[in-house]
């Protein structure tokens, strides 16, 4: 029985799945089963920051799994903190404390349970249009009917919503009950939408003057994507609590709430945990994603070539092409109709893209891509469009 049959008959059907498997990668590429090379776009959504099979990684991850891969957080973890360290060395003043869960979900969870045992308060506002995980709270944030449709029973109604991007419709939901804001520095699932930093500074400043937290979801925007070490570092504003995950671990599962020591506090011992959590092999393999990007210049290379590759694809001459918008290396390019057959089109010339919010082609590929690489999407787009002109 082959892959496909096995998952037909074995798995839940909840995936819309692309009809080819792969079975390992390298750099940028990934390979399937007939050894089929494919310049991979998408990094398992934003995860794959430093590529495959970097062998820095592939050390880290292999050394740590022959001396030992779980610990309890009954124990110190020499790993955990090493993480935790590395972690503040990168992150926005203050911003010191760290605690680990497996997901961006579990990270979301984390700070608005944070937040709110923090305030004592008992409402959370978020973006229509914002995607911040499938847990019940975590999907409660998530401002789009379409991720909330049959469950219902499990969200609280302690969730509002107000309009990404317009600091009016933000300042009209806000109460002295709200506990915390919780957004994303690019709506990265709702279409890779931006918002200006007028936007992102009023939020900061009414959350100040109302004792609000703010939460910034940098589940998908951090670690480098946008050309800074997280997404909200591009409009100067730093947050109250900060969550991570995907690329954090590389590869493997990790998320991270981060947020000043005098927050963190609300946490005492038995007040939250998670049995996986920041075990000595995913904090390993972390551990080495930030020193990879720190040593290769990541970040740099996410926001130069970002702005050139930006550039290039507005100068597309396409009536399909309705937007290109972004910022480093989180790109969506807008479409009238096409986006699907772009999709499918890039797949079968060995290229991977993903589109999102029904008709953005979303660029979300390794830091380490180099400008060859992104001009060969670019000239197959080109191409691809030329024939609706």
């Amino acid at each position: 029985m082959n892959v496909k049959d096995k998952t037909s008959e074995f798995l839940f059907q909840n995936y819309g799945r692309n009809d080819v498997c792969f079975t390992h990668g390298k750099g940028a590429y990934m390979f399937d089963e007939k050894g089929n090379r494919y310049l991979d776009l998408v990094a398992g959504i934003a995860v794959n920051s430093i590529g495959y099979a970097h062998p820095k990684w592939v050390n880290a991850v292999t050394e740590q799994a022959g001396r030992i891969a779980h610990v309890s957080n009954l124990y110190h973890i020499k790993e955990q903190a090493d993480l935790a360290e590395k972690i503040a060395s990168v992150t926005p003043k203050g911003m010191t404390r760290s605690l680990f869960v497996n997901s961006g979900a579990e990270a979301n969870e984390g700070a608005l349970k944070l937040a709110v045992r923090h305030t004592k308060r008992t409402k959370v506002l978020s973006t229509f249009n914002s995607f911040h995980g499938r847990t019940a709270a975590s999907l409660g944030a998530t401002g789009q009917t379409k991720y909330q449709e049959s469950f219902e029973p499990l969200i609280g109604n302690c969730f509002d919503y107000f309009d990404f991007g317009d600091a009016e419709s933000f300042k009209s939901k806000i109460t002295k009950d709200t506990a915390a804001v919780i957004i994303e520095p690019i709506q990265a699932e709702g279409g890779v939408r931006t918002a200006s930093k007028e936007f992102f500074r009023t939020i900061r400043d009414v959350c100040t003057d109302n004792g609000t937290l703010m939460i910034v979801d940098e589940v998908q925007t951090g670690m480098g994507r946008t050309g800074e070490w997280f997404g909200m570092q591009n409009y100067n504003v730093i947050p109250d609590i900060m969550t991570l995950a995907k690329a954090l671990g590389g590869g493997v599962p990790i998320g991270a709430v981060v947020t000043t020591s005098e927050i963190s506090s609300a946490f005492t011992p038995g007040s939250h945990g998670t049995t996986f959590g920041g075990n000595p092999l995913v904090c390993a393999a972390a551990c080495a994603v930030i020193d990879i990007i720190k040593d290769e210049k990541l970040v740099q290379n996410a926001k130069t070539l970002g702005k050139k590759w930006m550039s290039d694809l507005k100068k597309i001459k396409s009536n399909d092409i309705t937007e290109v918008r972004g910022l480093g290396l989180i790109i969506g390019i807008e479409m009238k109709e096409h986006a699907k057959d772009v999709q499918n089109d890039a797949l079968k010339n060995g290229v991977l893209v993903n589109v999102c919010h029904l008709n953005t082609v979303r660029l979300i590929p390794p830091l380490i891509i180099n400008e060859a690489e992104a001009d060969r999407f670019t000239q197959l787009l080109s191409a691809f469009l030329s024939k609706y002109n």
